[in-house]
């Protein structure tokens, strides 16, 4: 078969996150003998990138990288922040969107490489047609439900919070370009049931079928790290790892470890907070950075670790950390107001979870001391790794889905008429995918 993949950020240009989901789901659909294209903006990695640098990538062999540069720079991804259109890069989008022999178009992260215009972008109507919710960017234009910079979105205040956090006005948000867009799916997906009932509870359910289906990691993530014995260390440590950012909530576990001096915090990762968080643990010569690792290096780090704090402050939508702290056979410490790393982290069996800085310095001790504790949560969270969020069955899933969506498409299920569902048809679908899916997760716990 044939892929497309069209995304902002990836490979060399990318932060991690949703990029490194559409790596590992290219790599993996590559390894069983398919085709696959990913188109992405050079533009927009340009445009935020700071003094991020750029990642040593080499493409999987049926792996072919589209990178797109407007010759605009950072104007281009401003007109398409600014009209929710692919603009500068409609001609290269559309050349590939023509083609007639996709077989699957998959969406990831539009925003800035063509906004909800290049969802209907395209003659070939025939490929299945999906997209993956990785942020919130569907229902928030700060695409984190993370308001003014400092608190979780607790009501709509959309244009005062994109000028505060400096974000150009998008007015097209308010003409249901959004709605209109997502008719051209078959499906809808998101990583976790946590960010599938964030837009349900918004209205997505009536733009397109909306299906739950978890993250995964490449059976080989870790190099079999998971059946050694840590490395040696003088002192217990905890580990955490994520970009460097206010509401990733690394400045409030730092305080914590001068409480906690029978043991060190080894934090990977980098981005425009590292200075400041720095600062903050000046003083502290049980807080280390480590910088940006990639995927061994971290693997060796979580391997080591008494457990992995995940501090986050805003709703992830999976929180990629935990399961990678799963697949090193090492529990996690995640905080409840994290959105989806409570169903990931705590849910799950493979971690603890906290509310406030008194309970998180509770469960750290807990995690450094409680040999028995710790061994039972890595053992549930690794459980998940090998299973529902493995590789095999992640790809069979998502071989599944696209089956049920063709043969939804042969039996009429879904129409097309005028750029809009029919309700009847979206109400069959939802019920014959998303039931099916939403049962397998349940069985899967």
């Amino acid at each position: 078969m044939k892929f497309c993949m069209i995304t902002t950020f990836f490979g060399p240009h990318s932060f991690g996150g949703d990029a490194a989901y559409v790596d590992r789901l290219c790599q993996a659909l590559c390894r069983r003998g398919h085709a696959v294209h990913v188109f992405y903006c050079v533009d927009a990695f340009n445009a935020v990138r700071g003094e991020h640098p750029l990642r040593a990538y080499t493409p999987t062999p049926g792996l072919h990288l589209h990178p797109l540069e407007s010759g605009y720079g950072t104007l281009s991804p401003l007109a398409t922040q600014a009209t929710g259109r692919p603009f500068f890069k409609s001609s290269a989008l559309r050349e590939v969107l023509d083609a007639d022999d996709l077989d699957v178009i998959h969406f990831h992260n539009i925003s800035l490489v063509g906004g909800p215009g290049v969802l209907g972008l395209g003659a070939n109507k025939s490929a299945v047609r999906i997209m993956t919710a990785h942020e919130h960017w569907l229902i928030c234009p700060m695409h984190l439900l993370w308001k003014y910079d400092r608190k979780a979105c607790d009501s709509a205040s959309c244009l005062r919070c994109s000028i505060a956090g400096k974000r150009p006005p998008q007015a097209w948000r308010y003409t249901g370009a959004i709605p209109r867009a997502m008719s051209n799916l078959d499906a809808l997906l998101f990583p976790s049931a946590h960010a599938l009932q964030e837009h349900r509870s918004r209205g997505a359910d009536r733009w397109a079928p909306l299906v739950h289906l978890p993250y995964f990691l490449p059976d080989d993530w870790s190099g079999g790290i998971e059946d050694e014995e840590p490395s040696p260390t003088e002192r217990p440590y905890l580990a955490a790892a994520g970009r460097l950012v206010a509401m990733k909530g690394f400045q409030r576990l730092i305080p914590l470890m001068k409480h906690l001096p029978e043991a060190d915090l080894r934090i990977a990762g980098t981005g425009p907070f590292e200075a400041k968080l720095k600062k903050l643990a000046e003083g502290l010569p049980n807080v280390r950075f480590e910088g940006l690792l990639g995927g061994r290096g971290l693997a060796s780090l979580f391997r080591g670790a008494r457990a992995v704090v995940v501090p986050s402050l805003f709703p992830e939508t999976f929180g990629y950390v935990v399961l990678e702290a799963f697949a090193t056979a090492t529990p996690v410490i995640v905080h409840e107001g994290g959105g989806a790393i409570r169903e990931t982290g705590v849910e799950s069996g493979g971690g603890l979870g906290y509310r406030t800085d008194s309970e998180l310095l509770t469960a750290m001790r807990r995690m450094v001391h409680d040999e028995d504790l710790r061994a039972e949560t890595a053992s549930r969270g690794f459980s998940q790794r090998i299973g529902p969020w493995s590789e095999t069955e992640h790809v069979h899933r998502y071989f599944e889905l696209i089956a049920e969506l063709r043969e939804s498409r042969r039996a009429g299920v879904r129409t097309r008429t005028d750029g809009a569902h029919s309700h009847v048809a979206v109400g069959d679908l939802k019920r014959s995918v998303s039931s099916r899916f939403e049962s397998a997760d349940q069985e899967a716990l």
